[in-house]
């Protein structure tokens, strides 16, 4: 939230704004969501950094955008520096300071603009943590053998009183429980699959509809940030596993909010990226080698493994719908260390 809801981005109680500053907040809120496309979550980060800076303004006698200069931006990230903030966080909101001020600059409230003078924190790049090819294939393979009638939303089966996503076992309806538990574990598998087999984010997991999968093409039409859409391709295994959870589980769980909605949840509505999040977790958390990782980290092991396995990087660039290829440049470094690895462990003079 930002400082027009009563918070900082800091979790602070935020002044109220000048009012010119606050009517600039609130253009600048608009410009984000309905012309650039961006997420609610994404906005709401935006408009808390740069609330953050409008605030410092107010307090340090600025009242009008056009009074905005380096010299105020540079004080405020000063302070923001001096109450503890890390690097990475900096950088964001400087990030945020110079997209504000070229919006500003090009709706004319400020002659020039001043956040094209403010420098960047350089932020150390920490390389993610990637499941191995094998730990990827033993965690789909423990997912595979939750479809019995008793299998249930996480990799263990159902506790007693429900599981991660409300299926349980017990009680008058316990056949009825148990059919919806197996349509959870066959939506779970699915998930698993197709994350791994395109390298989408879970948002647009979430958000696709059973006509954006193209089983004879095996390709799925993905909308990502900004609006953006593309295809990407889809292996054998995810398109069965997502074919078995379309015909044998999804109209188990279907009701009236499920429209053509691909992924459910318990209750039939679209799936919340945090049930898709609590389920990577359970099934990664099955097998005890690899290390704890959520859908993101299931982006990451699909972009590293294109590349480990020949793929050019101007092509992972386009399936995982990065804007820009230095995004996805990092994933060369995670290969190469792995090289690096395997070189110092099997070669004789390493």
């Amino acid at each position: 939230m930002g400082p027009r809801d009563g918070m900082t981005a800091d979790g602070q109680a935020a002044e109220p704004l000048p009012p010119l500053l606050a009517e600039a907040l609130d253009g600048f809120g608009r410009h984000l969501a309905a012309e650039r496309g961006l997420s609610p979550h994404t906005v709401r980060a935006y408009l808390g950094d740069v609330g953050s800076l409008l605030e410092h303004a107010g307090r340090i006698g600025v009242g009008r955008p056009d009074d905005l200069d380096i010299g105020v931006l540079r004080g405020w990230l000063a302070d923001q520096h001096a109450t503890g903030h890390a690097r990475a966080t900096l950088a964001r909101r400087a990030a945020a300071a110079r997209t504000f001020t070229a919006f500003a600059c090009a709706r004319g409230w400020l002659a020039r603009d001043p956040g094209a003078l403010l420098g960047t924190p350089k932020v150390g790049r920490r390389l993610p943590e990637v499941l191995r090819q094998d730990q990827m294939a033993a965690v789909l393979a423990a997912g595979s053998g939750l479809h019995g009638p008793g299998a249930g939303g996480g990799p263990r089966g159902p506790r007693a009183g429900g599981g991660p996503d409300g299926a349980a076992r017990g009680g008058p309806h316990d056949t009825d429980l148990r059919r919806r538990a197996r349509a959870i574990a066959l939506r779970d598998t699915a998930i698993m699959e197709l994350l791994y087999a395109t390298g989408i984010r879970v948002s647009e997991l979430c958000g696709l509809a059973i006509g954006d999968l193209d089983q004879e093409r095996r390709t799925v039409r993905v909308l990502g940030k900004g609006g953006r859409e593309r295809t990407v391709p889809v292996g054998l295994p995810a398109i069965r596993a997502v074919t078995g959870w379309w015909r044998d589980g999804r109209p188990v769980l279907a009701g009236p909010r499920s429209a053509d909605v691909l992924f459910l949840g318990a209750r039939g509505g679209r799936l919340d990226p945090r049930t898709a999040r609590r389920v990577v977790h359970a099934r990664v958390a099955a097998v005890p080698s690899a290390p704890d990782t959520g859908p993101h980290g299931l982006r990451h092991a699909a972009a590293t493994h294109l590349l480990e396995g020949g793929a050019d990087l101007r092509s992972v660039q386009e399936i995982l719908g990065h804007a820009s290829l230095a995004s996805t440049q990092i994933y060369t470094h995670v290969s190469v260390e792995r090289l690096e690895a395997a070189y110092r462990q099997a070669h004789p003079r390493a």
